[in-house]
């Protein structure tokens, strides 16, 4: 029991603590103070399903289906391309912090839709959260692989509340409107090789 769960954690934090598009639209949320809660409980339900499905053995079914990822991978390169141009706009027009008695920067609908995206557009959660973590789970046995599912389900929720609320620290240096163009510039840069390394 102890043995899997603590594998399972560490794995899990593994493949999940990177700087990649969904850690950095979590941390620009966290920062605006902008429906943060949603954010956080989004990315770890979509996680938790995700480590369900791979555990459950759907990754068998998705390795068997490689049609399915191309498809995924074309349309998550789009979306990651198009945030990346967003934000590299943000970067050159630069603003100011917005906090919670100000007006939101998006509509919690957008916020939604967006970290939706970020979670079931990108390719590599299915190749990381549902086959590898699927398959090292399966190296506990019938038992153990869903202790095992339930340490990196636990290393999910910690590592976006931590992500999410730790942000707001951060919200006296982004008063600044340097320092909301030099984050800003830092995603369009991931958001944009992220979307390349997936086409290549």
């Amino acid at each position: 029991m102890i043995l899997p769960l603590f594998s399972g954690l560490s794995a899990g934090l593994s493949l999940i603590v990177a700087i990649g598009a969904q850690n950095a639209f979590v941390l620009r949320q966290g920062i605006q103070r902008s429906h943060v809660a949603m954010v956080v409980a989004v990315c770890a339900v979509s996680d938790l399903v995700l480590i369900l499905l791979g555990v459950g053995g759907i990754g068998i079914l998705l390795d068997r289906a490689p049609a399915a990822l191309v498809v995924i991978r074309w349309a998550g390169a789009a979306f990651l391309l198009v945030y990346g141009a967003l934000a590299a706009r943000r970067a050159v027009r630069g603003e100011r912090l917005v906090l919670p008695g100000d007006k939101p920067a998006s509509s919690r609908a957008v916020v939604l839709a967006t970290c939706l995206a970020f979670t079931w557009l990108n390719p590599h959660v299915y190749l990381d959260t549902v086959l590898l973590l699927g398959s090292l789970a399966a190296t506990h046995g019938e038992s153990g692989r869903w202790w095992f599912a339930a340490g990196a389900g636990l290393g999910s929720i910690v590592w976006f509340t931590a992500l999410g609320t730790g942000a707001r620290f951060l919200s006296a240096l982004f008063q600044r409107r340097a320092a909301w163009r030099i984050l800003d510039a830092v995603i369009a840069v991931v958001m944009v090789s992220l979307a390349v390394l997936l086409l290549v």
